[in-house]
């Protein structure tokens, strides 16, 4: 049986080596799809550049609303799955299991009307920890993040479960 809970979290991404660091505060939905596999759905504003260009005169005419990002992680002690969608011109998706490569690609939208470009990464998962119980409390994940044989930065990703 598939149930949910309403949980305040705290999202974080840091690089070890590069100047990268991103938080988010915010409340999210968790759902238990088993005993050890979870959904989190949460939503965070969009990054200031990267908000939608109007495409017609009525969108230009109307007050500018705050738009947002769709976060979408499947979690579970072995592996993550974290999905971004937005209305915008960036989408991405990556697959974290630990000790094995996975993939990070990410869909750009260019100015023409063609649809999305597509870019695929490679990362691999150093470490991928999953604490609490019946519930999960916090993750930790390290993970290297590789264009064929150059490495593009190591990063740990935190994400915090309030009670």
């Amino acid at each position: 049986m598939l149930t949910h809970h309403r949980r305040p979290v705290c999202l974080s991404l840091v690089s070890i080596d590069l100047p990268i660091w991103s938080s988010v505060e915010t409340a999210a939905t968790l759902y238990q799809k088993d005993k050890e596999r979870f959904h989190l759905l949460l939503r965070e504003p969009t990054l200031p550049d990267c908000e939608p260009e109007p495409t017609t005169d009525d969108d230009i005419s109307q007050p500018h609303q705050p738009t947002f990002r769709l976060l979408w992680l499947e979690i579970s002690p072995y592996r993550v799955i974290m999905t971004m969608q937005e209305n915008g011109k960036l989408s991405y998706r990556h697959l974290w299991e630990r000790g094995t490569y996975g993939i990070s690609r990410y869909w750009l939208q260019g100015d023409s009307l063609q649809g999305f470009e597509s870019l695929r990464l490679r990362n691999y998962t150093r470490s991928l920890k999953l604490e609490g119980y019946p519930l999960p409390q916090n993750l930790q994940l390290e993970y290297e993040l590789w264009s064929e044989k150059l490495q593009l930065g190591r990063y740990v990703l935190n994400l915090r479960i309030h009670n």
